[in-house]
């Protein structure tokens, strides 16, 4: 039968090894003025003016991934309070009062693991098995949401799987998970990091700026 969850980005699940996962966030901002929408469990990226955006905003895709969207606090200039979202309309969606700063709370842990859906069938599981330690991205789903829930449409790009080193997630394991065991269809829950994260070079040669495509 077909898997019941088929599409919502990257859920954080856990840490690499035994360190204890905290669901911890750190906090960074968003420009007052950006137009693009950014929903929970999408990646995101730095900017150089010291804010983040969706991935895909900035040099062409390549910008390494900062971790995932959480949710959102902004001071709403009509009601003249604190208003939080699980994710960010864009500017032109909501009244923010500019005097105050947009605030995006990011799981930012360059170790963390995340579960993200499969968006077509990996055939059976020694298929699905043969994808761990290879690579990926998100495809085209990789700035997707629904603006009902907030959450992101992304899914996992079954066709990107391959060795290639600039992808920009690294499938480390498949999910125990009876609702979504279906590997004939879309919506298998595939264990993956960030290949390249901006807080941690992959090698001591390799700078914050090094290229990888962040979800593209």
């Amino acid at each position: 039968m077909a898997n019941s969850n088929t599409a919502y980005g990257l859920r954080p699940v856990g840490l690499v090894g035994s360190a204890s996962n905290s669901t911890g966030v750190t906090q960074y901002e968003i420009a007052s003025n950006n137009t693009n929408a950014i929903f929970q469990y999408s990646i995101v990226v730095p900017l150089a003016a010291g804010v983040i955006d969706q991935a895909g905003a900035t040099n062409g895709g390549t910008t390494q991934a900062l971790g995932v969207l959480m949710g959102v606090e902004y001071q709403d200039s009509v009601q003249k309070k604190p208003v939080f979202l699980n994710y960010w309309p864009g500017s032109g969606s909501v009244s923010v009062d500019t005097n105050y700063p947009v605030k995006a709370f990011v799981a930012d842990n360059p170790n963390q693991i995340f579960k993200v859906a499969s968006d077509a069938t990996l055939t059976n599981r020694a298929t699905g098995q043969a994808a761990v330690f290879a690579n990926a991205t998100l495809g085209s789903s990789a700035r997707t949401g629904s603006t009902d829930t907030g959450s992101s449409n992304s899914a996992l790009s079954v066709s990107s799987i391959a060795t290639t080193a600039t992808l920009a997630l690294r499938i480390v394991g498949i999910q125990d998970d009876p609702a979504n065991n279906d590997y004939a269809a879309a919506g298998i829950p595939l264990l993956v990091r960030l290949s390249a994260h901006f807080n941690a070079p992959t090698s001591r040669f390799d700078s914050q700026t090094t290229a990888t495509t962040t979800g593209l």
